[in-house]
């Protein structure tokens, strides 16, 4: 990039991970339902997204009631591993062997296993909607040590928890995973 009189730059991050972070007690109908439909139904769910307009629109409604980031490949594989769930006949299955996932992504989509999926995850690729639908939203646990302050936005200056954290999220997801 040099040489041609250019400068590189680092390629936007295509995933994001959203997690709610407050309560259903007092929420307006509209971020309600925008958290309905980005499945976060429960305190501490977390989703992958795709990083889009309407979503990063989606996301400005509700920013004050989730934190997000884009998280890296070793988180990715790690909360798959550890609290990846599967939708199988509207029920949530543990992803304990790749029978679950050959079974119901194999075929059409080409994923066969759990690295297989990892990959098609972080990468956002082709596939990466029926394979992020297949995944039932991770239910975390509180993070360990807490939050800082969930009503101020991470970026202001008295320091808070909602919004987005960009590479941060990776430290928040460890502590709740």
């Amino acid at each position: 990039a040099k040489l041609g009189g250019n400068f590189f730059v680092e390629p936007e991050a295509k995933l994001l991970f959203v997690i709610r972070i407050v309560g259903i007690i007092k929420l307006s109908p509209k971020p309600r339902k925008v958290l309905q439909l980005l499945r976060l139904k429960q305190l501490h769910n977390g989703v992958f997204l795709k990083v889009i307009k309407p979503i990063l629109q989606m996301l400005k409604l509700v920013q004050p009631y989730v934190t997000y980031g884009y998280p890296s490949l070793k988180t990715v594989r790690e909360l798959l591993y550890k609290r990846g769930h599967a939708k199988v006949n509207k029920q949530r299955i543990p992803l304990s062997d790749n029978s679950v996932i050959t079974a119901a992504l194999g075929e059409k989509q080409g994923i066969y296993g759990m690295e297989d999926l990892v990959h098609e995850i972080y990468t956002v690729g082709p596939n990466f909607k029926q394979a992020n639908n297949f995944l039932w939203p991770f239910k975390l646990s509180a993070p360990r040590g807490g939050f800082k302050c969930k009503r101020h936005g991470y970026c202001e200056m008295k320091g808070g928890d909602w919004g987005n954290r960009e590479e941060e999220i990776n430290e928040l997801i460890r502590r709740m995973n």
